[in-house]
């Protein structure tokens, strides 16, 4: 079992992928989540500058608010504003699963090899 990608051992059982591997692809699925929310939030930010006229730091806390779940703090004043914050929420909605699943892929990856191992079967 030596072609590239086994996960056997020279041992033939199947082993785990290396703690370093493991914590790399752990930090690019943080990374990218990381991201995401970033360009998230500035793209909220935008949003609230653009159609309500809040000031940077106004906007920065509506957006993260409504990116975290909570919601906005300043009553919206404009229907453009309303109908953006809206989109927004709804888009924050689809942003936390993704971001979720970003950040759970790599340890379910992990525990369903674990648990391959356990039941001893091998590809």
């Amino acid at each position: 079992m030596t072609e590239r990608g086994s996960l056997a051992s020279e041992s033939g059982r199947p082993s785990l992928p290396a703690r370093r591997s493991f914590a790399q692809r752990l930090a690019r699925s943080g990374a990218a989540a990381a991201v995401l929310i970033g360009i998230s939030l500035l793209g909220g930010m935008a949003g609230y500058r653009y159609f309500e006229g809040m000031a940077w730091i106004d906007a920065f806390a509506n957006a993260s608010m409504i990116l975290s779940g909570m919601g906005p703090l300043t009553p919206l004043q404009t229907w453009g504003g309303k109908l953006f914050a809206g989109c927004y929420a709804l888009y924050s909605g689809l942003a936390l699963i993704v971001v979720t699943g970003l950040i759970l892929a790599p340890i379910v990856h992990h525990v369903l090899h674990k648990f391959h191992m356990e039941t001893g079967r091998s590809q």
